[in-house]
């Protein structure tokens, strides 16, 4: 799976360098600037679409080796951008049930989902979690939608990108602290 592994999940170091800061501030700027036609409101995040209008800096995300190559493993060939975004983590928010953002053999599956780093991730303040190997399970068990025993937290310093299979399950954790936690998300499908 290009990368990703058996887990569904990789932590990479990212694309941006030397420019890191640049990119993080061009994510907050989007992030701010945002009309609020752009901004959805979910019980525990912040979506913030047009970011690649609003920060073009971001299209490295697009071009990087490592993210390219998971796609094309994960989608078998030719695969095309489905979503790009920001997400902020409220302070405070409850974790997220864990879920698959695309089920396997569903009509936009495979996707190879990516989520860059803009605030590190943390155990403290809600890092995405990840149920290893769980990329073929069609449900998990109702007790176990908040919490999975063998879930791992994607940690990771600002602009590192976690790359995974859109069917393996995850959600973001708890966030415990009194700050936001943003990231710019994304999703590879197949082109058909």
């Amino acid at each position: 799976m290009g990368g990703i592994g058996v887990e569904g999940f990789v932590v990479l170091p990212g694309p941006f360098r030397a420019e890191l800061a640049n990119a993080i501030g061009a994510a907050r700027a989007a992030i701010a600037g945002a009309p609020s036609g752009d901004v959805r409101e979910g019980s525990t995040t912040l979506r913030v679409n047009g970011m690649l209008e609003r920060a073009p800096l971001l299209s490295v995300l697009l071009d990087y080796p490592p993210l390219l190559e998971a796609a094309r493993n994960v989608c078998g060939g030719s695969f095309r951008l489905s979503s790009f975004h920001a997400r902020g983590v409220r302070p405070g928010a409850f974790a997220q049930k864990l879920h698959q953002d695309v089920p396997v053999g569903a009509e936009r599956w495979p996707l190879t989902g990516f989520i860059w780093i803009v605030d590190a991730f943390n155990t403290a303040n809600g890092a995405t979690r990840f149920v290893p190997g769980s990329a073929s399970v069609e449900s998990l068990p109702n007790s176990q939608l908040i919490h999975h025993p063998g879930e791992l937290q994607a940690c990771g310093a600002a602009g590192s990108l976690v790359v995974y299979n859109g069917s393996v399950w995850h959600g973001h954790g708890r966030n415990r602290t009194a700050e936001w936690r943003w990231s710019v998300q994304g999703a590879f499908i197949p082109a058909k």
